[in-house]
């Protein structure tokens, strides 16, 4: 697995489930399968686990992604597409929730002082919606395999340890790390 590391992807983030944002308080951008570019391949091809590596949001020409969402409440994105976020990916079936369909869900960690940084109901970071927005993501290491949970409470213990490693690990200073933080700022 790791000699297909780092993955590179560019796509669109599409509506998933949300169960990310509802039933775990950790919202995801969920990858479109029809609209991606990948290093290895396919969408189908793409290993399944959790992985760790960064992000960044292309808002379409805008500088900020503010205004009212699909709830009518202020969003408080501040997306600049300039960004590059550390992020907790998941690939696969979530297989919690049996799903029958392989979905790339990764969760964007804004820094510790970023104020939408501990803003969901978990603690986590909490971002608008990003729907049709440009995505460029790079999968840059394995963390565990994706695993059933007995309950939703013990998968969200286990992702929020997912955010805490993907965090260390995307602070250390190795080439790999400046590597891709460069390749997804600069696509």
């Amino acid at each position: 697995m790791n000699q297909q590391l780092p993955i590179r992807i560019v796509s669109k983030v599409v509506r998933g489930y949300g169960r990310g944002s509802k039933d775990l308080g950790i919202p995801t951008a969920n990858v479109s399968r029809d609209n991606l570019t990948c290093s290895i391949g396919s969408f189908d091809e793409l290993p399944t686990g959790i992985y760790w590596g960064y992000a960044r949001i292309i808002a379409d020409g805008s500088s900020d992604d503010g205004g009212e969402n699909k709830n009518g409440q202020e969003n408080n994105n501040k997306i600049s597409g300039r960004e590059v976020y550390t992020t907790a990916v998941s690939i696969g079936y979530n297989p919690t929730y049996n799903n029958k369909e392989k979905t790339v869900e990764p969760h964007l960690i804004a820094e510790s002082t970023h104020p939408q940084r501990h803003a969901s109901s978990t603690g986590e970071t909490l971002f608008g919606d990003f729907y049709d927005k440009k995505i460029v993501l790079s999968v840059v290491g394995y963390l565990r395999p994706e695993l059933p949970f007995e309950g939703l409470e013990k998968l969200t213990l286990a992702i929020k340890k997912d955010i805490e490693d993907a965090c260390r690990l995307a602070k250390e200073d190795n080439a790999t790390n400046k590597e891709e933080r460069e390749w997804v700022l600069l696509h």
